[in-house]
């Protein structure tokens, strides 16, 4: 183990455990930088949230079947895959910032591009494209915010700007209700992605405000002097990394196979076999919303109480546990709404909030984009052919049972991987070349 690897096994105590601490602490710099990945975030999930609202419509208007809508939230996540590893790559070469400013533009553009598409075979590509800049954003912004943030506080910041995507989420949900209500459904999906075009503003702001993490700096200076040049693409499948990429990839795909499983088929679950209105079902899905982003805060405090791993392993079981009475059990509407819709949007979500820390303290700097790129999006990638698989099984089966079944297999998964890692909670990070 070389020396900024065996530093970087070093742990802080942790210090003030209320989940506000972090920000109370915070400079100038690091608050910029809190917002601006904050904000990334929420419009990251505002942006793949989209496409699962109005994906009825879709189906309706183009005639595709389940499968096959499902199938352009399964390319998206693909490609997103693929997005995520170069884009983590490359924060390691030109630096977070930078990356993240190109990921911003290039998913904007084409979520433009979706809402000027003609028929689902060009929709399948620009979602494709999407994707790519989707992946991408999620990598550099995890490792920037990750660096930004010093030890005992860094999984309740990570966590905190993750209950971001519920934000997002919201918002799509209310766009959804507001077009939909004073827009015919072939016009309004159109500009549900004009909206997913918003992010691009972010750019400014980063440009303007936000400066690379000290350490990724100093990494890159290093490594130019020395001239040994950025990490090999292929080096987080070396020596005892190895082992890390492979479990660290298996958690990332238990826990985003779950999560698509749920959040992509809940609106046409409730549509569907519930017999809600696209506007009625808005309650619905703002009680999933409202659980998964307390799920963020509270995931977020927990990480640092208690540690990643038992984060993991406490929200896996208790997602399992709701996913099957959600979807199995012969309960009325109201029951849903009230009782269930909470807690799923809770447990589906939360654990998410420990995923970023603990992958940047997985890696040494020279390799954190890299490594924590590829094993976040190997688990997108994988997890992308949910929505396709529940899709296909529904016609054969119950859209429930088919969402049941993938969700508890993706959880079962997510457990045993993340049992299988050590935990990092208050790791210190360093320097390295």
């Amino acid at each position: 183990m070389s020396t900024a690897e065996s530093k970087s096994m070093e742990v802080a105590e942790i210090e003030d455990t209320s989940l506000l601490a972090f920000y109370r602490d915070m400079n100038l710099q690091e608050r910029r930088t809190f917002w601006a990945c904050a904000s990334g975030w929420t419009l990251d999930g505002m942006d793949f949230m989209i496409y699962p609202l109005v994906i009825g419509t879709i189906i309706t208007l183009w005639k595709v079947d389940p499968g096959t809508a499902g199938l352009a939230g399964t390319v998206t996540l693909l490609a997103s895959a693929v997005g995520g590893w170069l884009g983590g790559y490359l924060s390691d070469r030109i630096g977070r910032v930078k990356t993240l400013q190109l990921t911003i533009v290039w998913f904007s553009f084409f979520s433009l591009v979706c809402a000027l598409v003609q028929n689902f075979d060009q929709l399948l590509i620009a979602r494709a494209l999407l994707g790519l800049g989707f992946g991408g954003e999620w990598a550099a912004g995890a490792v920037l915010i990750g660096e930004a943030i010093r030890p005992q506080y860094r999984g309740r910041a990570v966590g905190s700007v993750q209950s971001g995507w519920a934000v997002g989420w919201g918002l799509a949900v209310l766009a959804q209700a507001i077009l939909f209500s004073v827009l015919p459904a072939e016009n309004a999906w159109r500009w549900m992605f004009v909206i997913g075009a918003l992010p691009a503003l972010l750019v400014f702001y980063l440009r303007r405000y936000v400066t690379e993490p000290e350490i990724s700096a100093a990494t890159m200076a290093q490594a130019q002097a020395s001239g040994s040049g950025p990490a090999a693409l292929w080096e987080i499948f070396h020596g005892p990394i190895l082992k890390t990429t492979l479990l660290a990839s298996l958690v990332g795909t238990g826990m985003q196979g779950g999560y698509y499983a749920i959040t992509f088929w809940v609106p046409r679950f409730l549509t569907t076999e519930r017999k809600l209105s696209v506007v009625g079902s808005t309650g619905y899905l703002a009680t999933l919303i409202i659980g998964s982003f307390i799920g963020y805060l509270v995931g977020a405090w927990l990480a640092d109480r208690i540690g990643r791993r038992n984060l993991f392993l406490i929200f896996s079981i208790g997602a399992i546990a709701v996913v099957l009475l959600y979807t199995q059990l012969p309960l009325s509407n109201e029951v849903l709404w009230w009782v269930l819709g909470f807690p799923l949007g809770f447990f589906a979500s939360g654990y998410f909030s420990g995923m970023g820390a603990f992958l940047t303290e997985l890696y040494p700097t020279r390799l954190r984009g890299s490594g924590q790129g590829f094993c976040y999006n190997f688990g997108r990638g994988i997890g992308a052919l949910f929505p396709f698989l529940v899709g296909a099984l529904s016609t054969t089966t119950t859209l429930a049972n088919a969402i049941a079944i993938f969700a508890v297999a993706a959880y079962g998964v997510f457990f045993i991987a993340a049992y299988a890692l050590p935990e990092t909670r208050g790791r210190v990070l360093h320097a390295d070349g």
